[in-house]
């Protein structure tokens, strides 16, 4: 994918983001401590919302709204826009939101969910934000503006597979593949010091970004799972793919991320999932 060289203020851009983040962040917060989960929906199998969800997404959309009226949205909830997955924009400036990712995690009362957006420039991401709620750690990054954690810049680890400690998702509605993806997790149970599941696409990949993780992978992923956090761990220097090695897979689901470890990590999915693609 070539590089966009964007023409927009995109630092004071993701500064204005990150407060907005800040606040939707602020809100889930306030929520948590008296959630009703009688008032969980099924969007399918074991794809849960809550009125939380919701009601972020909303106060998401009317805040970015307010600053930037001429920008579209691409948003979970469907609050927005809602776009064919197989013929996404190319034009245009949009952005991409997930109200609450780990919105399970949310619901059972356990750590780990984050406010995800990031904007997407004429079919490239420019800006994102991740805020991870419980923590209270704002990850952010714009194109060509490095990434940062509460202030602070962040890499990506330069550790090799051997020394590295990965983070996936699990499937959860589409099992046609487990056999693959359980193979692929063997190989990484062998080759490094260990797996997690944190159940946040968004922070795994934030913390890809930061070095706390040396790579993160998991396919079925929809584009505001993972948008915001492409971003953060490009511009701390590690690496985005499919799981065959593409640069065009943010509308497709499958993503390989990580620092030093990436090539290798990538290497291992594709012997096992192009094999049997």
């Amino acid at each position: 994918m070539e590089q966009h060289i964007s023409s927009l203020p995109l630092e004071t851009i993701c500064h204005n983001l990150t407060e907005v983040c800040k606040e939707a962040g602020a809100f889930i917060r306030r929520e948590a401590k008296s959630f009703d989960r009688s008032r969980v929906e099924h969007k399918g199998l074991h794809d849960l919302v809550s009125y939380v969800d919701k009601e972020t997404e909303k106060l998401l959309v009317t805040r970015l709204k307010s600053l930037w009226p001429e920008v579209g949205f691409i948003a979970e909830e469907g609050t927005e826009v809602v776009f064919d997955s197989q013929n996404p924009p190319t034009k245009g400036l949009y952005w991409i939101i997930d109200p609450l990712d780990g919105t399970t995690n949310f619901i059972h009362s356990q750590p780990v969910y984050a406010v995800s957006v990031a904007l997407w420039q004429d079919g490239q991401l420019v800006v994102g934000c991740v805020y991870e709620v419980n923590a209270d750690e704002c990850f952010y990054g714009w194109a060509g503006g490095g990434a940062y954690c509460n202030g602070t810049p962040i890499r990506v680890s330069g550790n090799n597979l051997d020394n590295s400690l990965l983070a996936t998702g699990f499937p959860y509605y589409d099992f046609g593949r487990l056999d693959d993806y359980l193979a692929i997790m063997r190989e990484f149970m062998i080759r490094t010091r260990g797996l997690r599941r944190l159940g946040s696409a968004a922070t795994d990949l934030a913390y890809v970004a930061c070095g706390r993780n040396e790579g993160f992978f998991e396919f079925n992923l929809k584009p505001w799972d993972i948008a915001a956090g492409v971003l953060l761990v490009r511009e701390a220097g590690g690496t985005v793919t499919g799981f065959e090695g593409e640069a065009d897979f943010l509308f497709k689901g499958d993503v390989v991320s990580g620092g030093a470890a990436q090539p290798e990590m990538l290497d291992i999915i594709k012997k096992i999932w192009v094999k049997t693609t």
